[in-house]
């Protein structure tokens, strides 16, 4: 049984509704963060490397990124190794922009904080650095733990609801 009940992803969730709220107030929709967010970890992607990275069809990214580029977030430039097809970063806008979101996610967790006594605060935080850095080991390795109790989930049948 899920003791957490999936309540870090709820809170997470709920941050992400004020970011995008956030975002959608400077003129940035959610679809746009994450190729923005896409680019500026991957700088010099083309657009069909967008589209099979986001799932998303060659029409809707070019629009996407058009209007990125038109709001200043995105740029093209030449692909060194074929002429005919261009490369996209992000700008100093958008380098910004990830810091905005930062400053959004950490007013929220900060506010959400200030429910916990202070023993209360070190010991939720010292916990959840346990976990992100159980998780992020778990992540950098391929998740070869998580896909087992996967695996021998579906051999029982179990299933939980989402």
């Amino acid at each position: 049984m899920d003791q957490s009940k999936r309540q870090i992803t709820k809170i997470a969730r709920e941050a992400n509704k004020l970011v995008i709220r956030t975002m959608k107030e400077g003129g940035i929709g959610s679809g746009e963060m994450d190729l923005i967010h896409l680019v500026r970890h991957n700088p010099g992607l083309s657009q069909k490397e967008i589209c099979l990275q986001l799932n998303m069809d060659k029409g809707a990214v070019a629009r996407r990124t058009a209007s990125l580029e038109q709001k200043g977030y995105l740029i093209r430039r030449e692909n060194p190794a074929d002429g005919r097809s261009q490369l996209l970063y992000a700008t100093e806008k958008a380098e910004k922009l990830k810091i905005s979101k930062a400053a959004v996610e950490s007013v929220f967790y900060a506010w959400l904080l200030e429910g916990l006594d202070e023993a209360e605060q070190s010991s939720f935080v010292s916990a959840l650095d346990k976990l992100y850095l159980r998780s992020k080991k778990e992540s950098r390795s391929g998740f070869p733990h998580v896909t087992e109790l996967l695996a021998e989930k579906e051999e029982g049948g179990g299933h939980e609801e989402a």
